[in-house]
């Protein structure tokens, strides 16, 4: 059974950091890419990382660029999302997502999500 399980979400103060991990059960993380993804209320789920399969090539949306690092452990079947600097518009649930990497535009095209952590960016 597949299985992506994100853990490491809170609450954390502006400036501050968090790091998300999501663990991959049921097939071999390496043959895919790894993106994590996010969703804030009243908004569209958008693209926030990815890593390829192949090379380990990362890739950023805009708004998170110097600020979050996407890492994978193959050994241990894990991805990582590292978010420092957070600020109030972090504030989401993000999801992981792995699948076929498609290019450096689109990404990855997702076969399997996980079911999302919470991260609450406030004073």
């Amino acid at each position: 059974q597949v299985q992506l399980v994100e853990s490491g979400g809170g609450l954390v103060q502006p400036g501050g950091s968090l790091r998300l991990s999501c663990a991959a059960s049921g097939f071999t993380l390496d043959y895919y890419a790894i993106g994590w993804f996010r969703q804030a209320p009243g908004k569209e789920r958008e693209g926030v990382s990815c890593i390829s399969s192949s090379d380990g090539s990362t890739y950023y949306a805009d708004s998170v660029k110097g600020r979050f690092t996407i890492s994978r452990d193959n050994a241990k079947n894990t991805v990582y999302l590292q978010m420092n600097s957070l600020k109030p518009e972090d504030t989401a649930v993000y999801y992981c997502a792995t699948g076929p990497f498609i290019s450096s535009s689109a990404w990855l095209e997702p076969y399997w999500w996980g079911q999302g952590t919470q991260v609450t960016v406030s004073s």
